[in-house]
């Protein structure tokens, strides 16, 4: 695209997200939702503007007018998702009211119950390349980086806790108690759908019951 043709639909572009008017967001939103399904379904490289604007029925230069980039899109279908999450992460480990185990599995369940609310986005985060999206040195991506960091820290922090207290068994490393909570989690991604035979609270309560079950004290 030529510069001056690039500069001038950015500065559309910008113009019309101040002015905010519904009907330029309700396409940004139907873009949003349209790329993260063919994010998930074909991966982040295979999908193409145009394929994303054939879906939205706009040619590829109107997409432009909506986002800057591929990649634009694919941090606007991982915003909010991601940051709900954490914040409601955070919210739950912090809750003095509830004993540690409460807490730990309070967060697990909110982690599958995020992955059900906001799908395909979050799990698009999961099943690309993660190397390329860590090794950026891009604000969104460190902000990304830093968010993942902060659910590591609470699960491994509340584990830590529970085997410190005595209510765990300490014969297993935290680091590998905790990947295997986060290993039962992320790999959800390869077959979890909303509405299946399968509903995410049933699921997380699964996985809690197998995690809580396998780290018990040897009787």
């Amino acid at each position: 695209m030529p510069m001056t043709q690039s500069s001038n639909i950015s500065r559309r572009r910008k113009s019309a997200l101040a002015d905010g008017s519904g009907d330029y967001l309700a396409k940004r939103a139907e873009l949003v939702e349209i790329s993260g399904r063919q994010f998930k379904n074909n991966g982040f490289r295979a999908t193409t503007l145009a394929e994303i604007g054939r879906k939205a029925g706009l040619d590829r230069a109107t997409v432009y007018y909506y986002f800057a980039s591929k990649e634009e899109l694919f941090r606007e279908c991982l915003r909010v998702g991601v940051d709900e999450n954490i914040n409601e992460c955070k919210r739950i480990a912090n809750d003095t009211a509830l004993t540690t185990a409460e807490r730990l599995r309070g967060v697990i369940c909110q982690l599958m119950r995020a992955y059900d609310q906001h799908y395909p986005y979050m799990y698009v985060y999961i099943q690309e390349d993660m190397d390329r999206i860590t090794g950026e040195k891009s604000a969104w991506a460190q902000e990304i980086v830093s968010q993942t960091r902060k659910f590591e820290r609470i699960v491994m922090n509340l584990i830590s806790e529970m085997i410190g207290g005595g209510e765990m068994r300490s014969d297993i490393p935290v680091s590998i108690a905790a990947n295997a909570v986060f290993g039962m989690l992320n790999w959800t991604h390869r077959w979890y759908q909303p509405g299946g035979s399968n509903p995410a609270s049933q699921v997380s309560e699964g996985f809690c019951d197998i995690f809580f079950d396998g780290m018990a004290l040897p009787k």
